[in-house]
Formats: structure tokens, C-alpha cells, sequence
């Protein structure tokens, strides 16, 4: 195609664009609340994925939880149903042993705590672990406070660790850290205040509740050797499957357990679980993304209807144009340069619109109402500007290619008769 080619569609493109103009305006608006459609959609499917994803991390990445079970199986020579049980001591035999995993945490917990500051009682799941507890379950303090150290627990010091809203319960508005509190009538020093987090998944109640102390000094006070659990992290998400099949055969001839015994362990591995949140979050925006899709179509309905109804009114024209000796890309380039220049102004318009509603949304005050922190900010991405602009193409594409190949099929001879 040569450069006076060019020069006609173009002519012909722009004399027709903007003939008539309250078509075309209905036409562009059509296609900008499609694009609106499709862009908020995948916003709002991007931002409730980062903010589950965040929600996941909330407890710790890659970890595992594991609870002692009931035998099911006998193994060399010991009868099935036997309890299994983890000791204290075995922290370090499962550290010793298991240098697969970055950190091993075991874990008691006391259900019917009772803690007082001043004439405020409550009752509280206290939960005594080793001081890697923080780092690996995502105690982040609040500024001024810390999660007990090394030294606390090596000290067996009466130190404790509050969550915000147990925090929030015994002391109000006042600053908790440094003051005293009774746990079970024995005095411990508050160090820190976990800091506010999105939190999914939890397998003993929410860290917002959790009061944790050295289990040194847990073990002190009661007495207590057998853990409730233990917290395994792995280093990467494909070394936990492999990680976990060891730690059942160096504990199950420690405990005394078949490693193929499914009942001896209870084991939530959240590197699994978390497949199943990603996959159910893809598969959340990908029906928003259909939905907005769809949405569009009907857009691009319009335009296509908008353009055989312009072939029909220029049909004598058309005709005309084609007996003189006009080629029939002259009559196909136009209508398909018309179609698409709708469809993209469309598309700019809807985008700047969908922008102008993100950013406004983003205003929009999400404390204390959990449904709206679960669901985040909607976001635009590159990805979905990507996608949405291949969706526009495709759509303009289709609206003007029907049109044009019908107009380029005219025979000239008919349209003398054409009313």
C-alpha cells in the first residue's frame, strides 16, 4: 500500500469518523462503560488476591503445625492405639536431627489463664514457646515494645507478650509495656504489643488474643514437660514434603510410631493449603475477568451494529465509489480504521474513568470493619492493562471486520436499485 493509498483511506476515514456525531458519541460511551466494566472488576479480583495473600502470610510463611496423635498400626511389637507424645527435651533431638527445617518451636498453650492489671480480670489462652516463636509466627511488636529474646528464655524470666486486642482489653488506651500483670496470680512484665496484622488461618486462636511467654519459664512454674504442638519452617515451599517425611521417621523412632501410620501425627502443612488460596484467587479473577469480558462484547455489539447500519446508509455510495474504480481495501480499510478508532476512544476514556474511581476508592476507610480489610483496595496493574487493551483490539477488530468485507461485497449493478 503506497503513500496516495494511504492518503485516500484516511481521507475517507476522518470525512465519515465524525459525520454523525451523536452516533459516534453513543457509540464511544458503549465501549467506555465496558471498559470501565472489565478494569474495575479486575481491580477489585487484583486487590482481594494481594490481600488474602497478605491475610496467609499473617501467620508465618512456610510452615508447618504438628499435633500429636493416637497410633493406628502396631510397630515393633507395640500395640496400636498408644498415644504419642513430644517432650520438651525433644526440641533439641528434632534440632540436632532435622537440619531440613530452619526452625523448630514447640508449643503449650493454657486455655483458662487468668489475667489482672489493677481490678480488670479476664480469662486467656496463653500460649509458652521458644523465643524463635516470634520471627517464625510473625510477632511483630509495636514500636517500643519486643517478643521475648534468647536471654529471656534462657533466664526463665516472668516476661509476656500481649496481642493487640488482649492489650487493648486489659489496659484501654494506656501504655502496657513495662507494667506488671498477674498470670494465674503470678507476676510477669509486659515487653511488647503485637502489632496490628491481617490475619488468615490460625489453628489455636487469632494472634490478636494471644498472650505468649517463654516456655522455659512456663515449664518452671507448672511443671509441664509434654508439649501441645510443634512449628516447623522450612527455607523454601518445595523442600516441606521431603522435610516432612523425614521429621515422621526420625520422631517415629524417637516416639515410637510407624512413619506410614496417617494417625500418629496430625499435620496442617500451610504450604499445601496455600496452593488452594492461590488457586482460588486465580480463579476469582478470572470470572470477574469473564464477567468484564462479556461486558464488553455487548459494547462491541453495538459497534458492529452501528457499522453494518453505516454500510447499509452508504450503500449507494459504496457502489459508486466501486464503479468508478475504487479498490476494495478504499472501502474495507475505513470502516475498520472507524470501528477501532471508536473502540480505543472507548477504552481511554473507560480507563481514565476506571483510574479516577480506583484512586477515590483508595480513600476509603477499611478499619474496623473486617469484611472491607479482607477485601482490599482494588488495584490496577500493568497485566490488566495489557490484557484489557488486547480485549479492546480483539473487540474493535471483530466490529469492523463483518462490516467492511460486507461492504467490499457490494456489486455495484444492485446499488442503482437500492432504496
Amino acid at each position: 500500500m503506497n503513500r496516495e493509498e494511504l492518503k485516500i483511506i484516511f481521507t475517507l476515514f476522518f470525512s465519515a469518523a465524525f459525520l454523525r456525531k451523536k452516533r459516534a458519541i453513543l457509540t464511544i460511551a458503549a465501549i467506555s462503560w465496558g471498559t470501565v466494566a472489565i478494569l474495575l472488576l479486575l481491580a477489585f479480583g487484583n486487590g482481594l488476591q494481594k490481600q488474602l495473600l497478605t491475610a496467609r502470610k499473617g501467620m508465618g510463611e512456610n510452615l508447618a503445625v504438628v499435633w500429636p496423635g493416637e497410633t493406628s498400626i502396631s510397630y515393633k511389637g507395640l500395640k496400636e492405639g498408644r498415644r504419642v507424645v513430644f517432650w520438651v527435651n525433644d526440641i533439641s533431638f528434632m534440632r540436632e536431627r532435622l537440619p531440613e527445617f530452619e526452625g523448630i518451636v514447640g508449643e503449650m498453650t493454657d486455655w483458662s489463664s487468668t489475667l489482672t492489671y489493677g481490678r480488670k480480670t479476664v480469662t486467656a489462652f496463653v500460649t509458652a514457646s521458644n523465643w524463635e516463636f516470634g520471627e517464625m509466627r510473625n510477632q511483630i511488636p509495636e514500636k517500643g515494645g519486643r517478643f521475648f529474646n534468647a536471654i529471656d528464655e534462657k533466664e526463665r524470666r516472668r516476661v509476656i507478650f500481649l496481642g493487640y486486642e488482649r492489650a487493648k482489653e486489659l489496659f484501654g488506651k494506656e501504655d502496657p509495656v513495662g507494667k506488671e500483670i498477674l498470670v494465674n496470680n503470678t507476676p510477669y512484665t509486659v515487653i511488647g504489643v503485637l502489632k496490628k496484622k491481617l490475619q488468615m488461618g490460625n489453628y489455636s486462636g487469632p494472634d490478636s488474643h494471644r498472650c505468649v511467654i517463654p516456655l522455659s519459664t512456663y515449664v518452671a512454674q507448672y511443671g509441664e514437660q509434654r508439649l501441645h504442638n510443634v512449628v516447623l519452617k522450612i527455607s523454601s515451599p518445595e523442600k516441606m514434603k521431603p522435610a516432612l517425611d523425614r521429621f515422621k521417621q526420625v520422631m517415629g523412632v524417637k516416639a515410637g510410631f510407624s512413619p506410614e501410620d496417617t494417625k500418629a501425627l496430625h499435620i496442617w502443612d500451610t504450604v499445601e493449603s496455600s496452593k488452594y488460596l492461590v488457586n482460588f484467587t486465580v480463579g476469582i479473577k478470572l470470572f470477574l475477568g469473564i464477567i468484564g469480558v462479556l461486558t464488553l462484547l455487548v459494547g462491541g455489539t453495538g459497534v458492529a451494529n452501528i457499522m453494518y447500519a453505516v454500510v447499509k446508509e452508504k450503500t449507494k455510495e459504496i457502489g459508486i465509489m466501486m464503479a468508478i474504480g475504487a479498490k476494495p481495501k478504499w472501502i474495507t480499510t475505513p470502516f475498520l480504521l472507524q470501528s477501532l478508532f471508536y473502540t480505543f476512544l472507548g477504552g481511554f476514556f473507560g480507563l481514565v474513568i476506571s483510574a479516577i474511581i480506583v484512586f477515590l476508592l483508595s480513600f476509603v476507610p477499611t478499619e474496623g470493619s473486617m469484611a472491607l480489610e479482607f477485601l482490599g483496595k482494588p488495584t490496577l496493574s500493568l497485566p490488566i492493562g495489557i490484557f484489557t487493551a488486547f480485549v479492546l483490539g480483539f473487540v474493535g477488530f471483530l466490529a469492523g471486520h463483518f462490516p467492511a468485507k460486507r461492504a467490499s461485497l457490494i456489486n455495484p449493478a444492485e446499488t442503482l436499485r437500492y432504496e
